[in-house]
């Protein structure tokens, strides 16, 4: 049987390959997620995101009792939203949580996870590659 694997984006990451392109890089995410598709056809993947807090909230409890995981960046809202960090205590589906720049090296507010608590693991700095570490977790563990 093919694993679901959700990947989650909040806020300002449909901005891909416009937005500071020296933090994020030049390529968008669409092209990023089209590889990935192509390179893993094991895996029933799917993608979703939102600038809207409570659009996320709503995909989390969609997926969140039918995936076998969740790649989820939720953006600035990781700082911010009990309400996230609530929704992702509130499901079964694991959850990883994904950021592409290394928010460690960034603004101070920037270093504290809502929903870290409640996330199988956490993937940071690595660029857009965070992502592929994360579905490669979910791959190969239960």
């Amino acid at each position: 049987m093919m694993k679901k694997i959700l990947i989650l984006n909040g806020p300002n990451l449909n901005l891909l390959g416009k937005r500071e392109p020296l933090i994020y890089g030049s390529g968008t995410f669409e092209d990023f997620y089209q590889g990935l598709v192509f390179r893993h056809t094991n895996v029933l993947l799917s993608h979703y995101q939102s600038n809207v807090e409570g659009e996320l909230i709503n995909k989390l409890h969609e997926a969140g009792f039918e995936y076998d995981g969740i790649i989820f960046n939720a953006g600035g809202y990781t700082h911010t939203s009990v309400a996230i960090a609530d929704a992702v205590a509130a499901i079964t589906t694991p959850v990883i949580e994904v950021h592409i720049s290394n928010v460690y090296a960034r603004e101070e507010y920037r270093h504290q996870s809502l929903m870290a608590k409640n996330c199988v693991g956490i993937i940071t700095g690595l660029g857009i590659q965070g992502y592929e570490l994360a579905l490669e977790y979910f791959l190969n563990h239960a």
